[in-house]
């Protein structure tokens, strides 16, 4: 029997597709619904379960940002024939994601019984969520927005990139609000910092969930809620994307702070109380 029916695979696809590009934490709102629905959050299945279906937000992020995405692997291809094209910025950036994965992926394969086991903790999700609603409110404040995409270097590029150990070692800080806040300290403009950040979390994120697929396979959790909670994290997501650019263009992070906050508190009160385990 599978540790996760499909009515909680459609809650759990749902909160994933919402919260993974909103810098919020999916992984701490994950936490929290599973914990609310007497998931076992450290449960083996359950912890691959949620690293699959990212898969489906990852997916919205490939299919939303396909004409993107071919110019720039049009350009690395091209680049890797002709050393004239080697001077173009996609070429470059095709590259700087590449380099940039590479400190989350050996963080993440070095600490994982570390990131698993006891920084997987409820207490840890409420005190990342508060800290780095601290980080993203500063970075908002202190960013001069004056960057564009087309700004970008490979500094940027790395410094972002490496943020993202951030939120893999502390879930609830947010691997979103981290590239964000990081971008926007180097004076990226929101745009660009929240496009930036989606660049990068696809090779990330699609690792992660490909290797975490024989794990989620494997212990319980099922083939059914797997599909149906990928299938309902890529509709999400796809939505969650295209009315976060929108957002962004025109507003501060300061709602994202503030309901990181709320939420921080409430957990640690549900905590307190014993309403939640960690």
């Amino acid at each position: 029997m599978s540790v996760i029916s499909v009515g909680q695979a459609v809650v759990l696809g749902a909160v994933e597709g919402v919260t993974e590009f909103l810098p919020v934490s999916s992984t701490g709102h994950l936490k929290i619904t599973e914990g609310l629905m007497n998931i076992p959050v450290d449960d083996d299945a359950v912890v691959g379960f949620s690293a699959v279906i990212q898969v489906g937000a990852i997916a919205a992020v490939l299919v939303y940002f396909r004409k993107d995405i071919a110019r720039i692997v049009s350009a690395w291809f091209r680049g890797l024939r002709d050393k004239e094209e080697r001077y173009h910025h996609d070429y470059k950036f095709a590259w700087w994601v590449i380099y940039a994965t590479i400190p989350i992926v050996a963080v993440g394969l070095a600490a994982k019984p570390l990131i698993e086991g006891p920084l997987a903790s409820l207490w840890v999700v409420a005190g990342s969520l508060i800290a780095g609603s601290g980080v993203m409110w500063a970075a908002d404040q202190m960013g001069r927005h004056k960057r564009g995409e087309d700004d970008t270097t490979f500094k940027d590029a790395m410094l972002v990139g490496s943020s993202q150990i951030l939120a893999l070692l502390f879930p609830g800080f947010s691997r979103s609000g981290a590239t964000m806040s990081t971008a926007l300290m180097l004076d990226l403009d929101r745009v660009a910092a929240t496009r930036l950040s989606f660049f990068l979390g696809i090779p990330a994120l699609t690792g992660a969930g490909i290797y975490e697929l024989k794990d989620a396979l494997g212990t319980g959790a099922g083939a059914a809620p797997l599909v149906v909670g990928t299938a309902v994290s890529f509709v999400v997501a796809y939505a969650s994307i295209a009315w976060l650019l929108k957002f962004v263009a025109k507003h501060s992070f300061n709602a994202f702070v503030i309901y990181r906050i709320v939420v921080g508190v409430l957990l640690f009160g549900l905590l307190a109380t014993g309403v939640l385990d960690s």
